[in-house]
């Protein structure tokens, strides 16, 4: 059977990761802007004020994505390129680059996927206490409605916020994103909610005003188990795994993604947070619940459970892995398809899939990156057969368009189908990135 004829095919970056110019034209500081520069925080203390420079070369950038065969193209907005101070004052210069990039995509025959927050909090909201603050899901909604009015007229496609497991778990949980601290559950929990607010706040934004019908989502990630056999036993036992807040709390799936779709937090939630968890009220579970169109996915790896001096329970002596130390397993991709459509019921959408390689360019001026040709043949196959086996799949981005800023990595993980020399900011298709484009043509029957 295989993908639907409307099979979504296309990569995705992030505006932080990509854009650069990060104080060019008006734009206001977010908070990667900020501590990005704190010792300590980046591996050598890299930041993405220039990153691929993106800014400037978005034209030349838009070629390059043709010549991969790109139908789609996900990309996010700086919040603070268009809302300087993150509410208020409009930087026109801001949304300019917007409208013209999107301009420039569906002249090349390439659909935009916007994605409204993807981690760069703008700075001047930050000192106003962030998502602490219980006007955050208003100030969020300012921010959708700005952009709604300026490129709903030429975008269809929206998702509100990236990976919420991160922004929470890695940010103000574990200390290893920006703006980098370790707060206690009671603020976590808090915060969470905001941005479920916030996130239902922007879906009824976007219903309201865009100019044309849109279709809406959201991009969380979080931990899959694959079953350790076929067995009805086993397969329970990993989708009972991947349901549960206990191993993985706030980058758990359904600490995010029951408020949305159910309307309330998961049973365990009150167990695990106890005196630390709120008490929601049901106006605002009502706006976290707005309905949406699909399920966003983004899935790298299966999930482990590590022990002590051995190995976790998803690898092996010798288990092949990406730059990443991420293990390649190619069955999450089918059981995450699986399994939240089950609980969920709607399309699923892979947002996010791909892998970091140590790439350079070879004597012959090449890319040679077999591996990630073979890391993508095996996911995505696993996806068609989720496919196959009755779930809706509705695309595949993969992550990313090009090498960029990987965060607290720096610019040490590529991930990209285009390299980036970031001295030159020359750029090079990869072999896998042509390889690809033959993918997106057979839309997948290459695989069979």
């Amino acid at each position: 059977m295989g993908f639907s004829k409307d099979f979504i095919w296309g990569a995705a970056s992030a505006a932080y990761q990509i854009e650069g110019a990060y104080k060019e034209d008006g734009k206001g500081l977010n908070i990667w802007d900020v501590y990005s520069r704190v010792p300590g925080h980046v591996h050598y203390t890299e930041t993405g004020d220039v990153a691929c420079d993106h800014y400037h070369r978005y034209k030349e950038d838009i070629k390059l994505f043709k010549e991969l065969g790109l139908k789609y193209y996900r990309f996010s907005i700086s919040w603070a390129r268009v809302l300087p101070e993150g509410v208020g004052r409009v930087n026109e210069k801001g949304l300019e680059f917007y409208s013209n990039l999107v301009d420039e995509l569906l002249a090349a025959g390439i659909e935009p996927l916007i994605t409204l927050y993807h981690w760069d909090l703008p700075y001047e909201l930050y000192r106003k206490g962030g998502w602490m603050n219980d006007e955050s899901p208003l100030w969020f909604e300012e921010y959708t409605k700005v952009v709604i009015d300026a490129l709903s007229d030429r975008v269809k496609y929206w998702m509100t916020i990236n990976e919420p497991q991160c922004i929470i778990g890695c940010g103000y949980w574990g200390g290893h994103h920006a703006p980098f601290l370790q707060l206690p559950n009671k603020d976590l929990v808090l915060m969470s909610h905001n941005i479920l607010l916030a996130h239902g706040r922007a879906v009824r934004c976007i219903r309201k005003y865009a100019k044309e019908k849109p279709i809406v989502g959201f991009t969380p990630t979080g931990p899959v188990y694959v079953p350790e056999n076929d067995s009805k036993e086993a397969i329970d036992e990993a989708r009972e795994k991947s349901m549960s807040m206990k191993n993985s709390l706030f980058f758990s799936s359904t600490w995010w993604s029951d408020p949305v779709f159910f309307g309330k937090y998961p049973e365990e939630a009150y167990e695990i947070f106890g005196e630390d968890m709120i008490n929601p009220s049901k106006e605002d579970m009502e706006i976290i619940s707005e309905p949406l169109d699909f399920y966003g996915v983004n899935i790298y790896y299966s999930e482990k459970i590590r022990y002590p001096h051995t190995y976790a329970t998803n690898e092996y002596i010798g288990i092949p892995k990406t730059a990443m130390d991420w293990v390649v397993s190619e069955d999450v991709m089918y059981w995450a398809a699986k399994f939240w459509y089950e609980r969920y019921k709607k399309p699923v959408f892979i947002t996010e899939n791909g892998m970091a390689d140590n790439d350079w360019v070879n004597r012959n001026g090449k890319v040679c990156d077999p591996n990630r040709e073979d890391y993508i043949a095996r996911y995505v196959k696993r996806l068609m057969d989720a496919a196959d086996e009755g779930v809706p799949v509705m695309g595949y981005m993969y992550w990313s368009v090009m090498d960029n800023y990987e965060w607290a990595y720096g610019y040490d993980k590529r991930f990209g189908l285009i390299y980036v020399n970031y001295i030159t900011q020359e750029r090079t298709i990869k072999e896998s990135g042509y390889w690809y484009k033959k993918l997106i043509e057979s839309n997948g029957e290459i695989l069979n």
